[in-house]
């Protein structure tokens, strides 16, 4: 955030007001935290009794810890709380390949419903990594140091460490090049990423998930052919995209971590 955020933008923030986007939410809390004026604004606009409550949690968190015990070290991978909410999704995830390879070995006359469905497979993890209605300590990790780009990206690696064997598994095992689903599911993961900051992480990887099956999936059951986008030629045209939407992903990252050093 290269200004001071409005008062409007800052009142909302402070009644935690819906319609307020995630990434406007990073950039008003990377600002709050080197802006005094606009940290006395947000005291300001705080009723009374919210600032009461917040002074008496702050002197009794101070207490506690200096005088509770050293907690016990922990590795960092846990810190995020990734493996905890990932869990689910990534066992979703898995289950929806399994249930693709029996569906192809059964009905053998249809499309591979593995290179189908393998391109959306990681935005079901993607879409809970970084979102304030899955996440139950959503308030709480954003408002850690060098979070919102960097930490989503960091969280979307573990999801496509984790995924990407699974998607190798069930490719082998219905001898599938692994560019015809390595590269789409990559390309659509940095879709996500780049539309996220527009509409929100979590509902651009719905939504693309919604419009691949809309316009891919049920198309290709229902004609029963894969499209082009899926065949041997595709690999160029998907590696080009993927290496776009990168692009843009990280473009955004170094232009976030400008602005947190200039303020």
């Amino acid at each position: 955030m290269t200004t001071h955020p409005t008062p409007t933008v800052i009142s909302q923030y402070a009644a935690a007001d819906a319609g307020v986007d995630d990434t406007t939410i990073w950039a008003v809390e990377a600002h709050l935290e080197t802006c005094a004026t606009c940290r006395a604004l947000l005291t300001d606009i705080t009723d009374p009794g919210t600032r009461d409550l917040l002074d008496r949690v702050a002197s009794g968190l101070a207490v506690a810890i200096a005088t509770g015990p050293r907690p016990a070290p922990r590795r960092r991978f846990l810190r995020t709380g990734v493996v905890g909410r990932l869990l689910p999704w990534l066992g979703t995830a898995a289950g929806l390949l399994l249930a693709a390879v029996v569906f192809e070995s059964t009905f053998d006359s249809l499309p591979s419903l593995v290179l189908l469905m393998a391109p959306v497979v990681p935005l079901l993890p993607v879409a809970a990594v970084w979102s304030r209605h899955v996440d139950p300590a959503w308030e709480l990790t954003a408002t850690m140091p060098r979070t919102g780009l960097s930490l989503l990206l960091r969280r979307t690696l573990a999801v496509l460490v984790t995924v990407i064997p699974v998607l190798a598994v069930a490719g082998w095992g219905t001898a599938h090049s692994p560019g015809l689903w390595l590269l789409p599911a990559l390309g659509l993961t940095a879709g996500a990423l780049a539309l996220g900051g527009l509409v929100g992480v979590d509902r651009a990887a719905l939504g693309l998930t919604v419009a691949w099956c809309a316009g891919v999936v049920a198309p290709s059951l229902a004609g029963r052919h894969l499209p082009a986008i899926l065949t041997d030629g595709s690999s160029l045209g998907w590696a080009a995209v993927t290496a776009t939407l990168t692009a843009v992903v990280l473009v955004r990252v170094t232009r976030q971590g400008v602005r947190e050093r200039r303020h």
